[in-house]
């Protein structure tokens, strides 16, 4: 008898053409989970109608169906890997919030699957993800769900206004949908807040090129050239809270000891002016560009990467920084763990290091990457890091051990949490209490237009609930 293949499915928040974490990362996830061994796998990405897309796309991209945009997605990603693509691509309804900057989903999105292909679930950014789900239960579809944790959700809310209330709220609405809906939870560092189930470790690899540009480089140095002719950098999202505030904080208060080093600012944001306002201000020379591509190859002759910002759970730009063989100087902090095994990475514990670090970065060659290392930044890596941590290997033909035994003790566990989902349920089907807790209005099930998009039916209760 042939065996049935194991069917994985990916939902994520966002989608390329923006460029964020969690629409990067799940797509390469996607890629090299299908070439990797013997799945089904799907990537299950938002589908926004035109007004959000332009609201959210960047360079006034658009596309007119979910055709279009596949294409797109696909061509992306073949530019930037060497084999073929073996997982297909589905869409979910779904809006976008200008109040939280964010994609939600709109209905109930695990209607996407069929109840034959659904083996696992996996959640990228499951909090995100739950927080307003009505609809099926996700353990009650999927054989096994796994939400993986990119956002540090509670550090952004606690730089709002009564921040560190809405903070304290959130925190146990994201331990409470978690703990409903998923089996288990992947935290990429420990800067995530701690969550039911959960367990750290970075599932996160880096886009092939860059570990090309590192080869060239080490070429480079090993025929004696030079490889960097540039000096510091920092490239991210233009906006305070990505480390701008830290890092021109830490130039100023050092500007004497580093006055003979230039340092150049990469972003585009809501911030960038008054990052450059701040950057005119300092007696050394600070250089502020719009954002572009990290593998541009504007960036392969730096030599050193300055990122200062905590708020990322794992930075993705540190991870490429390393890759292309730079040397990296960022702050000794829980999101920075998996970096501390790569030699090139300097890490401070005070603004003192920060430049005693960076002059002695620039004055020096970087540590060529070995073998192991640079696999252990790709996304091979990446891909049995998170096979071993999913524990794919449970007996799928029944639910998941862990969440079903005989004994009263695990028995009464089901009960409570099913209740628990009962109230989820109950109020996030409360069209005020939705709106009285973030939700965009009118999104327990898709519009007319969305429906007319993405080829959707409704039944009558489905039309009920819209209204």
């Amino acid at each position: 008898m042939i065996s049935r293949k194991q069917h994985i499915a990916i939902f994520t928040t966002a989608s390329l053409p923006w460029m964020t974490g969690t629409a990067v990362n799940p797509l390469f996830r996607a890629a090299y989970l299908a070439n990797y061994g013997d799945y089904e796998v799907v990537l299950v990405i938002p589908w926004l109608s035109l007004k959000d897309q332009e609201l959210v796309y960047p360079n006034k991209i658009t596309f007119s169906s979910p055709s279009e945009h596949e294409g797109y997605v696909h061509q992306w990603l073949k530019d930037r890997i060497d084999f073929a693509l073996r997982f297909s691509l589905s869409f979910y309804p779904a809006k976008f919030s200008k109040d939280i900057r964010s994609i939600l989903p709109v209905g109930d999105i695990t209607e996407s699957i069929t109840d034959d292909d659904a083996d696992v679930a996996v959640l990228e950014e499951p909090e995100h993800l739950t927080w307003f789900h009505h609809g099926r239960k996700w353990k009650s579809k999927f054989r096994r769900v796994i939400g993986i944790v990119h956002t540090n959700y509670l550090e952004y809310v606690k730089r709002e206004k009564n921040g560190h209330l809405l903070a304290f709220f959130l925190k146990y609405a994201n331990s409470w949908v978690t703990r409903i809906y998923c089996h288990k939870i992947i935290r990429l560092s420990g800067a995530t807040q701690d969550l039911p189930r959960s367990i750290i470790c970075n599932v996160h690899g880096v886009n092939p090129k860059f570990l090309e540009i590192g080869k060239i480089k080490q070429e480079q140095q090993q025929r004696g050239d030079q490889g960097f002719t540039k000096g510091a950098y920092y490239i991210g999202k233009m906006v305070w809270s990505k480390g701008y505030k830290e890092l021109l904080q830490l130039l100023s208060e050092h500007q004497d000891k580093l006055s003979d080093v230039q340092v150049d600012l990469y972003g585009t944001g809501e911030d960038s002016g008054q990052v450059q306002q701040s950057a005119r201000k300092l007696k050394m020379d600070v250089k502020v560009y719009p954002g572009r591509d990290h593998a541009d190859a504007l960036f392969h002759d730096y030599k050193v990467f300055v990122n200062p910002s905590t708020t990322d759970v794992v930075c993705t730009t540190t991870a490429e920084a390393l890759a292309m063989g730079k040397i990296v100087i960022c702050a000794d902090h829980v999101s920075n763990d998996f970096f501390k095994q790569f030699p090139n990475c300097h890490m401070y514990c005070s603004s003192n290091e920060f430049a005693k670090f960076t002059l002695k970065a620039l004055a020096e060659e970087p540590v060529p990457l070995t073998d192991e290392q640079r696999h252990e930044l790709s996304w091979e890596a990446a891909t049995e890091r998170f096979l071993a941590a999913a524990e794919l290997n449970h007996n799928m033909s029944e639910k998941d051990p862990s969440y079903v035994s005989k004994s009263k003790t695990r028995k009464l566990r089901r009960s409570i949490e099913d209740a628990s989902a009962y109230l989820h349920q109950t109020v996030s089907g409360i069209e005020t209490a939705r709106r009285a807790f973030g939700a965009i209005p009118k999104t327990l099930q898709p519009d007319e237009q969305l429906c007319e998009e993405l080829g959707l039916v409704l039944t009558e209760r489905q039309k009920f609930l819209r209204h």
